[in-house]
């Protein structure tokens, strides 16, 4: 993909690549992850995602451009549908493959070099998102939302990283200030008296906690180690938190180490 966008006249320090990690076919995932991480780029960037179960099937390889600037470029398959309604959704385009400039096709399983990259570079280049194809609506995908109730505040794992921490769709802000420490279920598994840090080191070697992530949102993770292992989550599983506040921590341990999981 590099090597198509770079021949399409992007030079190489213009390049970011973001993420290679994400579990295949995780579309969902890759829907939140660039979302997230795409804000931070510059207002004319051309964002690429080939995240793409069905490549060479019936969905369409599509240029999504928005109301703010950056265009999209990927499968139709619910991927770059949060992105464009964070950017403001403007138009939608099915990339004509006779309207790029590359060689002729030797296979249809890998539309990230064959399609997308070269659309990219165009769009790069001062391509116009409509020149490259007719237009088409955008598949919807919807991420799922949080809950704050009186009792706790209700979520699910909506990101894994490559270090088994668990990235919860409840912001950070949802966390009370004088809280320190929580009632945590992840699926059917419970941690009683989990701590609340704002470091991993803070948590303390194999104890489950809780971190305000990069990503603006809750974060379970374990001290030195891997919370999708140890609370058997992955990305979909519901997460329940009750936080606790110091008043209502008395008579217990403020120092227990190790949390109990209770299947």
């Amino acid at each position: 993909m590099k090597a198509a966008l770079i021949s399409g006249g992007v030079p190489p320090g213009a390049i970011v690549d973001l993420a290679h990690d994400l579990p295949a076919h995780a579309v969902r995932e890759a829907a939140f992850v660039v979302r997230a991480m795409a804000r931070g780029f510059p207002k004319h960037t051309v964002h690429v995602v080939v995240v793409d179960p069905g490549v060479g099937g019936r969905r369409f390889p599509v240029v999504v451009e928005t109301r703010t600037g950056p265009v999209l470029v990927g499968p139709d398959n619910g991927v770059l549908y949060p992105l464009a309604r964070e950017f403001g959704w403007r138009a939608t385009y099915r990339i004509d493959r006779s309207r790029l400039r590359v060689p002729p096709r030797v296979g249809s399983t890998f539309d990230g070099r064959d399609l997308f990259a070269p659309a990219a570079a165009l769009l790069a280049g001062g391509a116009r998102p409509a020149t490259l194809g007719p237009p088409v609506a955008l598949t919807p995908l919807t991420l799922p939302e949080p809950r704050r109730q009186p009792s706790g505040l209700t979520g699910e794992v909506v990101h894994v990283d490559r270090f088994g921490n668990l990235i919860t769709n409840i912001p950070s802000s949802w966390w009370p200030p004088s809280a320190d420490r929580a009632e945590l279920r992840v699926g059917r598994r419970r941690v009683r008296g989990a701590g609340f840090s704002t470091s991993y080191e803070g948590l303390g070697h194999g104890n489950v906690g809780l971190l305000l992530s990069s990503f603006g949102l809750l974060e379970v993770a374990v001290g030195e180690g891997r919370a999708a292992d140890r609370l058997r989550a992955r990305v979909g599983t519901p997460v329940a938190v009750v936080a606790l506040g110091r008043a209502a921590r008395r008579g217990e341990n403020a120092n227990s180490a190790r949390p109990r999981n209770r299947g």
